[in-house]
């Protein structure tokens, strides 16, 4: 019989169950209710992870926070990366800790974003206001409620500038063209990649690649994009070059303590100057498609790699400033409206639903990508001189 089996095989055999079969199974007999409710075996967390990863989200899902049989630590991925309209408008919401809710937020959005809560606010209802926001602004042009954007350039002599225009018609396209005018370099090709996805927003790097010229190189562009000691071959430990949700399904995590969690200030990698040692971003938590960051993430959506060591495609490098916005994700931001390569360039900036965009402040950057060696940060235009 089953419930003759050792407690780890029982839950390897439940998290195999689609969610409805293991909220009937969880109810069957006291065994199985406490096997199904154990935060350390905690065999829901593969058919949550499922769910979350195909985007079709089955019935049971909504009203999961009811079942005193499912760990309350589900959740913390649940509210990460479901869409924003599901978890609105459809979704029971848990009796979460104030602490869990924060933990939510900082798996979620950008760390700028937390500027927004105000001194003696909860954090479910910053999680719940922000939440709102993302979901109204990438669904229609209204900016009442933001009127400026902010954007970052990475100048190729080191320095960085956090900058800011009119959310009404803000245009990286436009703003970026005008850059590279007063850098005589307006005769080459804007080039986009999207550095990294999460629940909400995309960072996306507009810039210039051209043949290797010494002055002209910005070697923070390639490092934003590459990160030193880092390829698409490093050993499947490093990078889980296998399918990184099927890593995040078969892997029983430890129990997490969100009370370290909510202590805890460590956003990213550890990282050391001479040689960078990364670990996987987790706060804001990336995409599926993008869940190895900084590491590469198969599957074919992660374009940073596209050409091998120093050199991009055709042995071009970057040159000029390269500046970085944060776009938010809409329904159709992932549908082909142009010919050329897919989550690429224009591909990712052209068509209905791409030109709704979020703050991206010199914060989110660095904890983006903490192993950029900036010499100045200017908050503002010029040198800062």
């Amino acid at each position: 019989m089953l419930e003759s089996l050792p407690p780890e095989i029982i839950s390897d055999i439940l998290s195999e169950l689609d969610l409805a079969s293991l909220v009937t199974i969880s109810y069957l007999s006291r065994r199985l209710r406490s096997i199904a409710s154990d935060s350390s075996l905690n065999p829901w967390r593969r058919p949550i992870l499922r769910n979350l990863e195909s985007g079709a989200y089955e019935p049971s899902l909504k009203n999961l926070c009811v079942r005193t049989t499912v760990p309350r630590q589900n959740w913390i991925e649940i509210l990460s990366l479901a869409r924003a309209e599901y978890l609105l408008f459809e979704v029971t919401l848990p009796n979460l800790k104030s602490f869990e809710w924060e933990e939510c937020f900082r798996r979620r959005f950008l760390p700028g974003w937390s500027k927004r809560k105000k001194v003696g606010s909860q954090w479910k209802a910053v999680f719940l206001q922000i939440l709102h926001r993302v979901w109204h602004r990438s669904h229609t042009p209204c900016t009442s409620d933001e009127a400026w954007t902010k954007y970052i350039v990475l100048n190729r002599n080191g320095s960085a500038n956090e900058l800011e225009g009119s959310s009404r018609n803000f245009s990286p396209w436009v703003i970026f063209e005008t850059l590279k005018e007063q850098s005589n370099l307006s005769h080459l090709e804007t080039r986009i990649r999207v550095v990294a996805e999460f629940a909400d927003v995309r960072i996306l790097a507009f810039g210039v690649l051209n043949q290797p010229k010494t002055i002209f190189i910005n070697p923070n562009a390639h490092a934003l994009l590459h990160p030193p000691g880092i390829g698409r071959s490093i050993s499947s430990e490093q990078q889980c070059q296998t399918d990184p949700l099927m890593k995040m399904r078969t892997s029983k995590p430890p129990v997490l303590d969100f009370r370290l969690l909510h202590y805890s200030r460590r956003n990213c990698a550890e990282y050391h100057s001479a040689f960078p040692a990364y670990s996987r971003l987790t706060r804001p938590l990336p995409s599926p498609s993008h869940i190895n960051y900084p590491f590469y993430t198969p599957g074919g959506k992660d374009k940073r790699w596209i050409g091998s060591g120093e050199l991009e495609e055709d042995g071009l490098r970057w040159v000029g400033g390269l500046m970085l916005t944060a776009q938010l994700i809409g329904p159709l931001s992932h549908e082909s409206y142009t010919d050329g390569p897919p989550l690429r360039d224009m591909g990712l900036v052209t068509g209905t639903g791409r030109n709704q965009y979020a703050p991206l402040c010199w914060e989110d950057v660095r904890t983006i990508a903490p192993w950029l060696e900036i010499s100045k940060i200017i908050y503002g235009p010029g040198l800062g001189t």
